[in-house]
């Protein structure tokens, strides 16, 4: 059989790009060197590099020259959080190559990556906190449209990920600040009331045509108010619970939604979805296309609690793709 070549892209241009980098090297050293011929590609804002021997990639090709041959790649394992991984720029891309990838595609990509949109399409099958969206040009008054919402609140930048630019608000006079700080990584302001509850994630993929479910994770965020980017990536900072420490039934809820959330985005691959459980009622918060998979993340862990190893598990998703 001959094998694939497979570009672990890896990078992006946004905050979360050494986030993505490490996630790239995780897959990278853990795909089947018996299926795949992998190759670490990082994605810069001016240009993207094959990491083992620095050559350009012609995205007219999606390959590169090296040494006088040409190498071109057969797929894709998309490792990039944020843009323009996962906001459906590089699924656009990769469609229109003809290129195979182990994510959503361009518009599931694009959907799930904007909370407000993902919000309205899956409120209908899930509770979710009440909130309102704002405009960096809208800024003027916007304490006063807030005022209907009730403390504590939650601000986060509508187009972002890995907790960058969310804050807490308990007190109306630190909301200005807050949105000020989201507005550092995106013009639009997801502002929602505050679910108190306990946080869990469940992790989904499609293998064979059905849609497997991860073992839950219960978050404990430890010292921090909120599960925010010191918790998730700083060694120490917080606990993740595999399984977690919920009844069966909310947690067959939770399995249930998330399954039907999935195929109500039209997603592929292995997403993510986030959730405040409030009295055995799932919250929904937001879904991750393209969940970290560095050693410090949750899906690796969910994948090895399910009896996977990290090389079984990509292979799965890699097939899933052709």
């Amino acid at each position: 059989m001959n094998k694939k070549n497979v570009a672990v892209l890896c990078g992006g241009t946004t905050a979360e790009r050494n986030i993505s980098l490490e996630s790239g090297e995780v897959v990278y050293r853990s795909l089947d060197r018996s299926l795949y011929v992998p190759f670490k590609v990082e994605i810069n804002a001016d240009n993207w590099v094959v990491a083992e021997n620095g050559a350009a990639v012609d995205k007219n090709i999606f390959g590169f020259t090296s040494s006088g041959s040409t190498v071109t790649f057969d797929m894709a394992f998309v490792a990039i959080h944020g843009s323009p991984g996962e906001d459906g720029k590089l699924q656009g891309y990769l469609e229109m190559m003809g290129i195979p990838f182990t994510c959503c595609d361009t518009i599931a990509a694009a959907i799930s990556f904007n909370k407000s949109y993902c919000k309205q399409v899956v409120q209908e099958h899930v509770a979710t906190a009440k909130g309102m969206l704002i405009h960096k040009k809208d800024m003027e008054g916007a304490a006063d449209r807030l005022s209907g919402l009730q403390l504590p609140l939650f601000v986060k930048p509508n187009n972002n990920g890995s907790s960058y630019g969310i804050s807490r608000v308990n007190k109306s006079s630190d909301l200005m600040q807050a949105l000020e700080e989201g507005l550092q990584y995106d013009d639009e302001i997801l502002v929602e009331e505050a679910i108190i509850g306990t946080e869990v994630t469940c992790g989904l993929y499609r293998y064979k045509g059905e849609v497997v479910v991860l073992p839950i994770c219960e978050i404990v965020a430890g010292e921090h108010e909120f599960f925010n980017y010191t918790a998730k990536y700083i060694q120490g900072e917080s606990d993740e619970i595999i399984p977690a420490r919920i009844h069966e039934e909310t947690a067959n809820a939770v399995k249930a939604v998330s399954a039907a959330i999935y195929d109500l985005l039209g997603c592929s691959g292995v997403v993510r979805i986030d959730y405040i459980l409030k009295d055995g009622v799932p919250y929904f918060l937001e879904v991750n296309t393209v969940p970290g998979l560095s050693a410090a993340s949750i899906v690796p862990k969910m994948a090895i609690a399910s009896g996977l190893t990290l090389t079984d598990f990509f292979t799965r998703l890699l097939s899933e793709s052709l």
